[in-house]
């Protein structure tokens, strides 16, 4: 029979162990919001992949992009937006993408609380794919916005006009932003707007298609 401290010390090193994998695997550092051609990514535990649209990077995730590819990331720590053109590698850190073949061929600075926001999208793809969650009593609806949500609401239009003057043509994270807020509230019809503009920048892709047909069914 195990006596007290035994079990006590038997947990302690599964606890451990699981600290010490999770601290393998590294946190979740950023999101990539744009790939193109072939680019790869091989984490510090586990099998490497294909990079895809709107996945967490985590740190320490070595990034391979060939020649002719690019992939554009978000660090939410670092509020910093990085695009990076092949043939180039580089190794995900907590506020910005360490070199080890290349540089980047873009950086933005992001204004604060833009990637707070920003590391909701995976969720938001994923929950609009799966057709969105159903509450007791049918779907969530509008509710009418008190004057802390009004003024939080100004702020984020504010912030999402000044970055799509900043960012370039081709580049939705300003929309994302400004979706993921008026997620918050649940303003269904300007999230048509919003998400019919990001279809006009990026028209092929399926994960901002599977947006618009969720918001679609979920407005008025």
């Amino acid at each position: 029979m195990q006596t007290r401290n035994g079990m006590r010390a038997r947990l302690a090193i599964v606890l451990m162990a699981l600290g010490g994998a999770a601290y393998a695997q590294g946190a979740d550092v950023g999101l990539v919001n744009l790939v193109a051609g072939e680019v790869s990514f091989a984490p510090l535990a586990g099998a490497p992949g294909k990079v895809q649209a709107f996945m967490k990077v985590r740190d320490g995730d070595r990034i391979n992009v060939a020649a002719g590819a690019q992939v554009r990331v978000v660090y939410f720590e670092g509020a910093r937006q990085e695009r990076w053109q092949g043939p180039a590698s580089f190794r995900a850190g907590r506020t910005a993408g360490e070199p080890i073949s290349g540089t980047p061929a873009e950086v933005a600075k992001l204004p604060a609380g833009v990637p707070q926001r920003i590391a909701r999208v995976p969720e938001l793809m994923q929950n609009a794919k799966l057709g969105g969650i159903q509450v007791r009593g049918g779907q969530a609806r509008p509710q009418p916005a008190g004057p802390d949500q009004q003024e939080a609401l100004r702020e984020a239009h504010a912030t999402y006009r000044q970055m799509r003057t900043e960012m370039p043509g081709d580049d939705i994270t300003p929309e994302l932003y400004l979706y993921a807020a008026l997620h918050d509230y649940l303003l269904y019809e300007e999230m048509k707007a919003v998400v019919a503009e990001m279809l006009r920048r990026q028209p092929g892709s399926e994960d901002v298609k599977a947006l618009e047909a969720w918001v679609r069914s979920r407005a008025p």
